[in-house]
């Protein structure tokens, strides 16, 4: 089974609610599945977007069967999760475009290197722009466009911290979808360490 085929069944199988199949129609026209995750960092390469959706999607449902999570009254439905966990970077859609660069390799010598450029034509930020993107086609809980909202935790600048803390506090979900998208991008993804 392709990656693609593999996110067409879970979401398929697990997201049932109503505009769900529009925005399905909205992925599948869009670049969504050939589109990197990042310019240059965790999964660049054409597709990334999708395998990164799916990495977190697994590490989220990893971590929530953990028996941490359980004592911690982590509970949520297979719909919660795959919502937020495949459809957290949909702020990425249509906004890397192909280009290259030229890099002296090994020898010395000038070699063009293909690269994917960030151009976005709706700078709305990251978080905030997927959950904008979702209801325009679907309901989504609190607790779901929390966590989306907030999957990147502390590591924006611009955000203030106090609401993080309380995103996190309110919202469990969207600290276990944090912790899914980190695991995904620094280890998952990540550069191996030599």
């Amino acid at each position: 089974m392709t990656s693609k085929e593999r996110f067409i069944e879970i979401y398929n199988s697990c997201i049932k609610r109503e505009g769900a199949d529009k925005l399905l129609d909205f992925l599948l026209k869009s670049d969504f599945f050939t589109a990197p995750a990042s310019s240059r960092f965790h999964s660049s390469y054409e597709g990334g977007l999708l395998d990164h959706s799916l990495n977190v999607y697994d590490a989220l449902k990893g971590y929530l069967n953990s028996p941490r999570a359980k004592e911690y009254g982590f509970n949520y439905s297979e719909e919660s999760i795959a919502i937020v966990a495949l459809l957290h970077d949909l702020c990425k859609v249509g906004v890397y475009k192909k280009g290259f660069r030229n890099v002296k390799d090994e020898s010395g010598s000038w070699k063009r290197v293909d690269t994917f450029e960030y151009d976005d034509q709706l700078p709305y930020g990251h978080g905030e722009k997927s959950v904008y993107i979702i209801t325009g086609y679907m309901r989504l809980t609190r607790e779901e466009a929390f966590a989306i909202r907030y999957h990147m935790g502390y590591s924006s600048e611009r955000e203030d911290p106090r609401n993080i803390s309380q995103a996190f506090e309110m919202f469990p979900l969207a600290f276990a979808v944090h912790l899914a998208d980190s695991e995904a991008t620094y280890f998952i993804e990540g550069t191996p360490k030599k």
